[in-house]
């Protein structure tokens, strides 16, 4: 497992959105804009069970992500890995991401039949520009 830097991890604490990499049945890549977390284990994000991103990492848990800063697209972050999917805190984290990205305490676009979930990412490889 790969420790991100001091530096990446500041990077992420931003709120830059990030772009996350499952792959499909077929192979094929599907990408998809998400709120990025980042903690003491490392980054992480936040989809509901149900949705094509939890379904394809259930059954094939690499992922890849990207996160680039909005006011200077030479400064951004590539992780690749495995995730970890777990219901446990996740609606609390997506309550943090909405204060983080929004402003919002609260997730406005929560449903009440939906669980959510945290995928905490275990990086294999990290790449990084313009951060150290």
């Amino acid at each position: 497992m790969k420790e991100l830097t001091p530096a990446q991890r500041r990077f992420l604490e931003q709120p830059f959105a990030g772009v996350v990499t499952t792959l499909r049945r077929d192979g094929s890549a599907h990408n998809t804009v998400v709120w990025v977390d980042v903690d003491d284990r490392g980054p992480s994000f936040n989809t509901a069970l149900g949705r094509v991103k939890p379904n394809n990492l259930e059954r094939d848990p690499r992922v890849g992500l990207t996160v680039l800063d909005p006011n200077d697209i030479y400064r951004w972050i590539a992780i690749e890995g495995r995730v970890e999917l777990t219901t446990d805190g996740a609606d609390a984290q997506i309550d943090r991401l909405s204060e983080k990205y929004t402003g919002n305490p609260e997730y406005q676009n929560r449903k009440a039949t939906e669980t959510r979930v945290t995928v905490r990412i275990v990086p294999e490889r990290i790449s990084a520009h313009g951060l150290d």
